[in-house]
């Protein structure tokens, strides 16, 4: 595992969340998802690929009522949700928006330096491999937690700004995939440069090795 670089000890601020998913999901590809580990050291990887969910569409667990298994997502933003898909899956969310309504992002992949490329390509490998689950719900994203969110280094922030130039932008926006109702949203993106991500849109090619964003490869700077 990589050295965890200086900016994992950084956090995202509170007001960062509060703010729709739809917002928020997008701006969190290229931060830093980091875990303290008792033993060893950090366990950080960059996100690349997020999904939103509201109240007001059919996918969000909040749609239809509030309930004990869904009420951290009613809560205050800044806050893991995790659940259980399938009775067998973790899968990681943060809670945006506001108090009292369901609005969260679920944290669909996460590209890990020095590891396979696909280790935390999909909800349930990040959960596994974060070692996140139902005992992480409604901790703060915190420090003191154990398990936070850090800003976009500044090199990811360089090649997130879309270039005018470029025809495709780095970001690829997408509907949402794995659910039954409200796919026609498009609330689904990924990092178009990495490997990591869980499932590419229609036409979109995989990069090739040598092209393609990874936190170790040459040029990432303090990632």
């Amino acid at each position: 595992m990589q050295p965890a670089p200086a900016i994992t000890s950084k956090l995202l601020q509170p007001s960062f969340f509060a703010r729709p998913a739809d917002v928020v999901a997008p701006d969190l590809i290229g931060c830093l998802l980091v875990k303290r580990q008792a033993s060893a050291p950090l366990l950080w990887g960059v996100i690349v690929e997020t999904e939103a969910y509201s109240q007001e569409e059919p996918a969000c667990h909040g749609h239809r009522r509030r309930s004990p298994s869904n009420e951290t997502l009613f809560g205050e933003p800044g806050r893991f949700y995790v659940y259980v898909s399938h009775g067998i899956h973790h899968c990681v969310n943060v809670v945006t928006g506001r108090a009292d309504w369901a609005n969260g992002v679920l944290l669909r992949a996460v590209a890990l330096p020095q590891e396979p490329e696909r280790i935390a390509a999909g909800p349930a490998l990040l959960a596994r491999r974060f070692g996140i689950d139902r005992r992480h719900d409604r901790l703060p994203i915190a420090r003191s937690s154990g398990l936070w969110l850090a800003p976009r280094p500044a090199d990811l922030q360089q090649l997130l700004t879309p270039d005018p130039a470029v025809g495709a932008g780095p970001l690829q926006q997408t509907g949402r995939i794995g659910i039954s109702q409200g796919q026609e949203l498009p609330w689904r993106w990924y990092l178009r440069a990495s490997r990591s991500v869980s499932r590419r849109a229609r036409g979109d090619r995989t990069p090739r090795p040598e092209a393609a964003w990874s936190p170790a490869a040459p040029g990432a700077g303090a990632v």
